[in-house]
């Protein structure tokens, strides 16, 4: 019984720390994806990101990573739209 209790102190404790990291990943995901699709555009991530906050273009990186995969005429659209601004 004690080490069934033990087992579930520390799966929550993991639970807690990954909900965490979980996040952490995601975003690094989300950042990938955006970088790679910006990169075949010549720019760089840095550079868009600067730019869509210039333009005053509040996405956010989770739906411009889905945007990079599922809708990349939409995507190349707001890539030119930050070089002008650049």
């Amino acid at each position: 019984m004690k080490l069934a209790k033990t087992a579930s102190v520390k799966a929550g404790m993991h639970a807690y720390v990954d909900r965490r990291l979980k996040k952490r990943t995601r975003r690094g995901l989300w950042q990938t994806k955006i970088s790679a699709f910006v990169k075949e555009h010549g720019m760089s991530y840095s550079q868009f990101m600067g730019a869509l906050k210039k333009a005053n273009i509040a996405i956010d990186r989770k739906i411009l990573a889905d945007l990079a995969v599922n809708n990349k005429a939409v995507l190349a659209k707001l890539v030119e739209k930050a070089k002008e601004i650049k």
